[in-house]
Order: structure tokens, then C-alpha cells, then sequence
């Protein structure tokens, strides 16, 4: 192994290369800031408000740059007395209570332009033009305050851009509206239109009508505008000013919506059905791509603003998680690859400070001689190696050829340096439960059929490394030299002092002895067919594997059957304890119970081997504990509750085989960068935190995400832009050691609303869930809801409080276009498997699984995992064939019992398994063709198959694109018919978060809750 710093060695290689440390605490995270949120206590509603007349001038939609103000509908006002806001032809047709304040987007014409230097003059706009869209983030309390609805100041320009360079062309982006040519055609608007083009921007306004009226829900007129003395602009302040080409993607969005009660109930008046939801599923932020066109996929790293606070105060006013998700090794988007970088026989070109990799962001100077490092700004000498000419525009001539100066993700061939050991081979180690649950369950023959069909695709070949122990009171090794003409099984019964016979033979070369293991999966199935043994050796296995590994590490699957009963690790059947719930004990059940896994652990990081366990049983299997070991090891958890090889077989196999395919990186560390004045303090997922910021994957691959905290360390950032860099050091399976790095350019900004502005709903929800989670292992379930809940009130009250409107919107909830998701994805993380209910809602294995697959996932399936899709399928598959492979034409609907018909057929996809639910009445031919003879019978008692005729094959068809879009889990199918209960109540009804359900809040009651936290002082 090596360290990502040659001559800095940051943690302990196996012997004999260097000797065993200690390791640091497992507490990879630190707690939680802010307060718990007590119970939430409904407040009596407010009496209803009389709403103001609605005022008009006219029709909206006759004037381009007004914004498009939806009217509710009639049965939404508080007073039955006040008319219905007027419609016309021309106006958009209403959408109920939810507004928005859309902002036309102007895109330049010009391309993005360096950072403007602090000081540089700039030019004041002529005034026969119209100011441009401003290119700068200007400091909000230096601007005159505009109330919501209200046109801009008319005095107040932007900053414009310095003297070298010129002025950008506009042009509207109005659909319907001829284009128009920035110039003189595009006058400045008179003083009497008071119709604004956008709230917080500026752009081209056509003169309107003389009515000072505007036509606004609410009945709300706005008061002239207000112009600043003559001859004053508004200052720029340092470390405000983003590149050119921010313009579209900090546009302003508000959307508003209305919160109101039935007097003296909860009931909701507002329409639960204009509330937000993504239907679309996860969208990757896009507003940076203009600005830094160079920075890496979101799919690697994506921050959950992307916008670094200015100071410590205005980080103290963004109450959500500031910081990253990193998957680094994310598969590039279809047609895509990672280049690979080789600089032998020279070193990898780095700032010899902080060690940064070159990039896109560095600058050279002095005719290509020198280098500056755009994380610590210190100028380095350019290798000669690496040394070549500028151009007229300061750029090296050979950039094109260079994809690490041109590209924000690169891998680089690291030489000889960065290893203290000849890079491992892939190794696989199988630890097979045989006791007699795990032999009538069929594990062990999908097991065994699953390895063999997958010997010829495992990475590495042919230095791949393979060997298989079985257990059950006893340990049974395999010695597979490939002299032998078939395997020969060893048994050690010496529970107390585990020794490991003939320790050469154990680990063998698969291409070498690939007969005799195709022979022992051949003979495994039957080998133990007849064992009734029930006893499980498990911790004394395990120390034997540890064992036969130390030397070369690797991967160890392990297929866990029966609670382990025998040895040291011998746990119990506690299971859940309805007496400890809601108890200063709870969490105790979602830890392990015996230190002895959590040690066993970090042997395994130390040693550089990684812990996949496939855990099956009917009972309680203590994932709590079994989970530990791939908790600090980079490992993953699969759960198979009562596992029949008939009815989830096809789960396993597919599961199975993607682990020992995937492409894999082996001994593995991890550190992110980032300049000074900021750095992350707490990392949340499956590794061992070797020292304060580098990470300890033995085994990684593209399936595991990472999140980690960020907090500033200076009281101002002076800095224009943060720059992050991603590097992950591993060893390739073909042999190589390489370093996979991302880097990524944000601005700095010193407005909350422009962080609010840039917000991922996506990061935020990601590293929220984790947090969640790690408080369920300290606290009790509901303190881990109160404080997701409790966050987002905080980042709405404050959203709120920026905007100083709350005596204009009086029971409305406004909030921005960026995280109007928040809210539903913040419900349906506390109604997750892994949070929701309490003692008898969810067995206790269960939530502990869920709780490990949160905690590892990428941010595309987590979203899923909480917000499933749900789509109607009954009238697709009656389509003529012609149309019936377009599966777009098919809209996700909203999780709620609404949205099913008794007469449809409907498919709930989470990505871990897909429900089919079939309505009460549905017609009986598409049940027959579906279903075949057994249409009628009890569908627990029925599989989904294809049967001989068109819809059939075009259902299996959906479900094989389905499952094709993500390759990480297999989603097996449960039939479920209205009305059959009580599997209609947990496979589906439990699971549709929008509706109440028990103890849980609906969507709209959800809201209400939200709504009156946040306008409470």
C-alpha cells in the first residue's frame, strides 16, 4: 500500500513493510449543531383574513417581462364575499395557491470571462441603453429594498465588466415575442411601468399601460419605485463578483404557496394537489456549467450549495448541512471515459505545499516556466519534463493535448513512489454459512451456482486470487492447489485457538486452479445436503478468514445464515424490546452487541480487506452487529430476510454477480482538498478515518457514495472562488496504481440568498439522511425525525426572515425554487424504513439494513429509495404495439392512494424492488394474460412470469428497462391485489408518504406543520 503523500505515510501497512499502530477511535463523525426539536403542538388555526380586491391592468400574457401571476381557483378565498380574481383569454390558466415569480432568462451571447480583479474600474452603462442583466451577486443590503411583486429601482445599475472588454448582447427569451438586438432598440423603460421583468434582476421591460395597477394575488398593489440619490451606485464588495456567465444560473425564483386551515380544524384549504413534487426524479445541478465549464460531473462531487459562504456569520444563517457527497468512482455519463494520464518517467505534477494535483484552474507564467496553485496560491517551477510555451493568451500550446489541463476529472499512473508494496492482485475470499437453515433455504446453491457462472469475469485476470471456508460448530478450509485433481476439505474443530492448515494452499491463483474450484462449487450444493447441524461458528470463522488474508487483503463475502451461537462473537436473540422504546436505551438495540466485530474491523481495515455481508434468516440476525464489519471497511450490507432460493434466488444472483464484476479498486485511500480558511470536519459512510482527512477504502467501486461536513475556519473569505479536489490512490485490477481526481471551482459569495439560490436539494437530502441516521445509534428515533424536521424549519424561517414579507403573505409559506422539494423529500426521509414509527413498525434487522444502504448509496438512488416512482401500466399495455416501447409516454404519478384507480394496474419501483398492484376490478383479460391459470388465486402465492402472448412479454419488457436503468440492485416483483390485507397495508399503502398513515403525517398536514413553525417568532 501506499500513501497519496509518497514520504508522508499516514497509517500502517501490514508486516512486514511496516509495523502495526493503533488505530484512532471509530467515531468518524461529531454531533449534530442546533437544538432538538420538541414534539410539534399544533396551534389553534388563525381566524381567516379578509383578502383585498384583486386589481388588474390588463391582460398579463399581452406583456413580455411581466411575471406570470397565477390566479387560484374561486373555492380558495377565505371571504365568499370577494369576486374571483378576473380571467382572460390570454392569461395562463390557474394553478390553485402555488405561485411563482419565474425570471425571464436573458443568455449571453459572449463566453465566460476570468474572474474580474478587485479594484478594476468599471464602466457606467449609457443612457440610451437599457442596464445589462448584472454579472455580479450585489450585496443585498446595499441595494434599495423591492418588496415581492415590485419593479427594480429604476436608479440603481449594475456593475458592469472593465474597460477591455465589451459589452454582452442580450436577447429576450420570451416564447411567442420576436428577438430583439441589444441597442437602441431596447430602450430604458419609462418611470410609470410598474411591471417588473424579474425580482432582484434587471432586464428589458416594454412600456405598459398607465394603470399603476398590478394584477397580483392578494390583492397586494406595490408602492412606486424608489430611486436612489442621483449619481450613487451601488458598491461592489470584494469576493462578490462570480465570473461572467453566473447570469443565468443565479437567476432569482421565489415560489409561494398558501398554508391555510378550516376554522376550528386541521382540515387544509389549499389543494394538496398543487404542492411540489419531483416527478422527474433526481436533477444534477446545471447552474455552474457556463460559469466553470471545466469542473467535474456531478456525479463524482456535488456540494449542497454551490456557493461557499463569504464569512462565519453568513455560514451561521444556513442552517442546512454545508458540505459534499463524493462518489468517486461513479460511472461516466454513456459515450464517456475517465482519461488516463501517464507522466513516467517523471512524477505527478503537484503544488509542493498542499499537494494539490494539476488541473484545469492552475495558471502558468513566466513563458510556461511556472505554475500557481489555485488552492494556496504559491507559485511552483514546472518540471522540465512538463515544460511548454505560452501562447499570445497565456494558455500552453499544448492544452489540447493535455486532458488534466482541460478536464475536471482525470486519472494519473502513479509511479513508484506512491507504493511501499508491489500492487495486490484481486482477491476473493468466500465464507459460506452450511448449517442446516442455510441449506434448506437453497442460499447455498444459488451461492455456488452464482461464483461459478462469474469465474470468467472476475477483474484481474489472471492474477486473480480465490479460496472458500464453510462453517457451521465446526470450520471446514479447502485446499485447492492446482496440482490436486479435486479439493480437499480440512476441519478445524478447536473453536478456542484457531490455526489455519496448510496456509499456502487456502488462497490459490483462479487461472491456475480453475478446475479444481469449478469442481468444489460443483460438489458444494451437495456436499452439506444432508447437514442438521444448527450451530454457528461464525466469530472463530471469521478470525481464520482474517487469517489466510493479512498477507495479500482483498475482498471477503460472507453468507451469514444462522446467529452466531458458538465462540468468541457468539451473540444473542435480543431482538426488539417494546420496553425500551422511547427510552434513554433505545439506541442500544441499533449497536452491536459484542466489541468483538467492531475489533474484528479494524483488523480488517489495517490489513487492507473489505466485508460484504449477505445476510439471510427468518429471525433475528443481528445486523446491528454483522453490519460493523462493513461499516469500517468500505464493505456493503445485503439483507435477504427469510430467504427461499424459489422466490428471491433471482435477487441473489444478480446481486451477487454485480459485486464480484464491477470494476473495483483495491487498497484504496481517500483525502478531499480544499484552500484555506475551510475544510471538512466530519465524514459519514462505510471506511475507517485513518488520520483527521484521509480516508481508508480497502475496496471501493462505483456503487459507494461518501458525504462529508464543511466549516469555515477564518472569520472573512478574501478569496473569489473555492476550488475542491478529490483524490482518490488505489490499485487498479489489471495491476496499475493509479489516482482517480475530480476537481471542482465554486464562487464565494456574500449574499444568503445567493446560497439559497445555488442549493442541491439532492446533497442536502444525502447528508441529512446520514446524520439522521447516525443519531438513531446515540439517540432515540424520534429526536433523529425532530431534527431533520427541525433543520428545515430553520432554513425556511430564515429564507423567510431575508425577504422581510412575513406581514405581506399572512399564512404562506415562500421559499426557493432551489429546494421546493425539501419538504416532501424531508417527509419521506423520517417515514424511511430506517427512521420511521417505533417498536413493532419495522423489525429491528430491517431498519438497521436500511440504515447501512442509506449510508453507502449515491444520491440518484437514495432519492428513489425515498420518493419512489409509481406509474400506471394498464392502459400502456393495451396500446397498439407501435407505441408500446416508448416508456416516456408513461407519467410517474403522486405517492398517494388518489392516484390509484381500482380499475388499473400499477408498478412501485424504489430501485430495491418493484410492488404490482392490481386493482379490485380490474379487467379480467389483462389478468389472465398476466397471471395465466392462476389469475384468480391468492398472489402471494403467485410469481410473476412471461406468458405465451403480447402483454406479457411487453410487461416483462418494462420491468427489464427498468431494472437496466441502474444495475446496483435487482428489484424482484410482489403481486399485490386491493384489498389484500395485510400485505396490501405493508408492500404498498405503508409506503405511500403523501397520505397519513397511523402516527404519520400526510403531505398536506406535513406542510401545515412546516408553515406554522417557520412564522412563529
Amino acid at each position: 500500500m501506499g500513501t497519496e503523500n509518497p514520504g508522508r505515510p499516514t497509517f500502517p501497512s501490514r508486516p512486514p513493510f511496516a509495523a502495526a499502530q493503533t488505530v484512532t477511535p471509530f467515531s468518524s463523525t461529531g454531533p449534530v449543531a442546533g437544538s432538538e426539536l420538541p414534539s410539534f403542538q399544533p396551534t389553534p388555526p388563525a381566524p381567516p383574513q379578509a383578502a383585498m380586491p384583486f386589481l388588474s391592468s390588463g391582460p398579463a400574457a399581452d406583456r413580455p417581462g411581466a411575471p406570470s401571476f397565477r390566479p387560484g381557483p374561486p373555492g380558495r378565498f377565505n371571504d365568499p364575499s370577494v369576486p374571483p380574481p378576473l380571467r382572460t383569454s390570454n392569461a395562463p390558466q390557474g394553478a390553485g395557491p402555488f405561485q411563482q415569480f419565474p425570471a425571464p432568462l436573458f443568455p449571453p451571447t459572449m463566453q465566460p470571462h476570468a474572474p474580474l480583479p478587485i479594484g478594476q474600474p468599471s464602466i457606467q452603462p449609457q443612457a440610451s441603453q437599457t442596464p445589462p442583466f448584472p454579472t455580479s451577486l450585489p450585496a443585498q443590503s446595499q441595494l434599495p429594498f423591492v418588496p415581492m411583486g415590485s419593479p427594480p429601482p429604476q436608479g440603481a445599475s449594475p456593475a458592469r465588466l472593465g474597460s477591455n472588454v465589451p459589452p454582452p448582447t442580450f436577447e429576450p427569451s420570451f416564447p411567442g415575442y420576436p428577438s430583439k438586438q441589444a441597442g437602441a432598440e431596447m430602450q430604458v423603460p419609462p418611470m410609470h411601468s410598474l411591471f417588473p421583468a424579474n425580482q432582484g434582476n434587471f432586464g428589458p421591460v416594454l412600456p405598459a399601460a398607465s394603470s399603476p395597477f398590478l394584477s397580483h394575488q392578494g390583492g397586494y398593489v406595490p408602492p412606486p419605485p424608489m430611486a436612489p440619490p442621483l449619481g450613487v451606485q451601488p458598491m461592489q464588495q470584494p469576493g462578490s463578483v462570480p465570473p461572467m456567465g453566473v447570469v443565468q444560473g443565479l437567476a432569482e425564483d421565489f415560489n409561494a404557496l398558501t398554508m391555510q386551515t378550516r376554522p376550528g380544524t386541521m382540515d387544509p384549504l389549499f389543494d394538496t394537489k398543487e404542492l411540489p413534487r419531483p416527478l422527474v426524479g433526481d436533477v444534477e445541478p446545471k447552474n455552474l456549467v457556463d460559469m466553470y465549464p471545466m469542473n467535474c460531473n456531478p456525479r463524482n462531487l456535488r456540494l449542497t450549495t454551490s456557493a461557499v459562504p463569504g464569512s462565519q456569520s453568513l455560514a451561521s444563517r444556513w442552517h442546512l448541512p454545508l458540505g459534499a457527497v463524493v462518489c468517486p468512482l461513479a460511472e461516466p455519463p454513456d459515450g464517456e471515459e475517465v482519461p488516463v494520464v501517464n507522466f513516467a518517467p517523471a512524477s505527478v505534477v503537484r503544488c509542493r505545499r498542499c499537494r494539490t494535483y494539476v488541473n484545469p484552474y492552475m495558471t502558468f507564467t513566466e513563458a510556461g516556466r511556472k505554475f500557481r496553485c489555485n488552492v494556496c496560491a504559491l507559485l511552483n517551477d514546472v518540471p522540465s519534463e512538463y515544460y511548454a510555451q505560452l501562447d499570445a493568451t497565456g494558455k500552453r500550446v499544448d492544452i489540447n493535448q493535455r486532458p488534466e489541463l482541460t478536464k475536471g476529472t482525470v486519472e494519473f499512473v502513479a509511479p513508484a513512489e506512491y507504493m511501499v508494496r508491489p500492487p495486490m492482485p484481486p482477491v476473493y475470499f468466500f465464507l459460506i454459512d452450511v448449517s442446516i437453515s442455510a441449506v434448506r433455504s437453497g442460499m447455498i446453491e444459488v451461492v455456488a451456482n452464482t461464483i461459478k457462472s462469474c469465474l470468467d469475469e472476475l477483474p484481474g485476470f489472471p492474477r486473480t486470487q480465490i479460496g472458500f471456508a464453510t462453517f457451521d460448530s465446526t470450520i471446514h478450509f479447502y485446499n485447492m492447489k492446482s496440482s490436486l485433481a479435486q479439493p480437499q476439505m480440512l476441519v478445524v474443530s478447536d473453536l478456542d485457538d484457531i490455526f489455519i492448515p496448510l496456509p499456502d494452499d487456502l488462497l490459490v491463483n483462479l487461472s491456475e486452479s480453475r478446475s479444481v474450484v469449478e469442481t468444489f462449487l460443483d460438489s458444494l450444493p451437495t456436499m452439506f445436503q444432508d447437514n442438521v447441524n444448527l450451530e454457528s461458528a461464525f466469530g472463530p470463522a471469521l478470525k481464520a478468514a482474517f487469517m489466510i488474508m493479512s498477507q495479500l487483503g482483498g475482498k471477503l463475502l460472507i453468507f451469514q445464515n444462522t446467529l452466531p451461537s458458538l465462540g468468541i462473537g457468539r451473540l444473542r436473540l435480543r431482538g426488539d424490546d417494546s420496553r425500551v422504546y422511547g427510552t434513554d436505551k433505545e439506541h442500544g438495540l441499533r449497536l452491536p452487541e459484542d466489541p468483538f466485530y467492531k475489533q474484528m474491523a479494524a483488523e480488517f481495515s489495517k490489513y487492507q480487506i473489505s466485508t460484504n455481508v449477505y445476510a439471510f434468516n427468518d429471525k433475528y440476525t443481528d445486523i446491528a452487529s454483522l453490519g460493523t464489519l462493513a461499516k469500517y471497511t468500505a464493505g456493503q450490507v445485503y439483507y435477504y430476510p427469510a430467504f427461499q432460493s424459489a422466490i428471491h434466488g433471482e435477487k441473489l444472483r444478480h446481486e451477487l454477480r454485480r459485486d464480484l464484476t464491477r470494476e473495483t479498486a483495491w487498497e484504496a485511500v481517500m483525502r478531499i482538498r480544499c484552500a484555506k480558511g475551510v475544510r471538512f470536519t466530519t465524514y459519514h459512510g462505510n471506511f475507517m478515518l485513518r488520520s483527521t482527512d484521509l480516508l481508508a477504502l480497502p475496496a471501493v467501486d462505483c456503487d459507494k457514495a461518501f458525504a462529508m461536513q464543511l466549516s469555515l475556519e477564518e472569520t472573512l473569505l478574501t478569496t473569489q472562488t473555492m476550488y475542491f479536489q478529490v483524490a482518490l490512490l488505489y490499485t487498479a485490477s489489471c495491476g496499475e496504481r493509479r489516482i482517480r481526481v475530480h476537481t471542482m471551482a465554486v464562487p464565494v459569495v456574500t449574499e444568503l440568498a445567493d446560497i439559497y439560490r445555488l442549493a442541491d436539494t439532492g446533497a442536502i437530502v444525502s447528508l441529512l439522511s446520514r446524520l439522521a441516521i447516525e443519531k438513531t445509534l446515540s439517540q432515540k428515533l424520534e429526536d433523529a425525525r425532530s431534527s431533520v424536521q427541525l433543520r428545515i424549519v430553520k432554513a425556511l424561517r430564515e429564507y423567510r426572515n431575508l425577504y422581510a414579507v412575513q406581514h405581506r403573505l399572512a399564512n404562506r409559506m415562500i421559499y426557493p425554487e432551489s429546494l421546493k422539494f425539501l419538504m416532501l423529500y424531508g417527509l419521506a426521509l423520517c417515514r424511511s424504513t430506517a427512521l420511521r414509527g417505533g417498536y413493532g413498525d419495522v423489525p429491528l434487522d430491517e431498519r438497521c439494513a436500511a440504515g447501512h444502504i442509506m449510508m453507502t448509496v449515491s444520491i440518484k438512488r437514495l432519492l428513489k429509495l425515498l420518493y419512489p416512482s409509481l406509474i400506471r401500466l394498464d392502459e400502456y399495455l393495451l396500446k397498439a404495439s407501435a407505441q408500446a416501447d416508448d416508456l416516456k409516454s408513461v407519467e410517474r404519478l403522486p405517492l398517494t392512494g388518489e392516484s390509484l384507480d381500482s380499475r388499473g394496474l400499477y408498478i412501485y419501483d424504489d430501485g430495491f424492488r418493484f410492488i404490482v398492484w392490481f386493482g379490485r376490478v380490474i379487467s379480467p383479460d389483462i389478468a389472465k394474460n398476466l397471471l395465466g391459470a392462476d389469475f384468480a388465486a391468492e398472489l402471494s402465492k403467485t410469481t410473476l412470469s412471461e406468458h405465451d402472448n403480447e402483454m406479457s412479454r411487453r410487461l416483462m419488457r418494462v420491468l427489464e428497462k427498468l431494472r437496466n436503468s441502474d444495475h446496483a440492485y435487482y428489484q424482484l416483483c410482489h403481486l399485490v391485489r386491493q384489498g389484500e390485507q395485510p400485505k396490501e397495508g405493508f408492500l404498498l399503502l405503508a409506503n405511500l408518504v403523501e397520505d397519513q398513515m397511523g402516527g404519520n403525517s400526510g403531505y398536506g398536514e406535513w406542510m401545515l406543520q412546516i408553515s406554522r413553525q417557520v412564522q412563529q417568532s
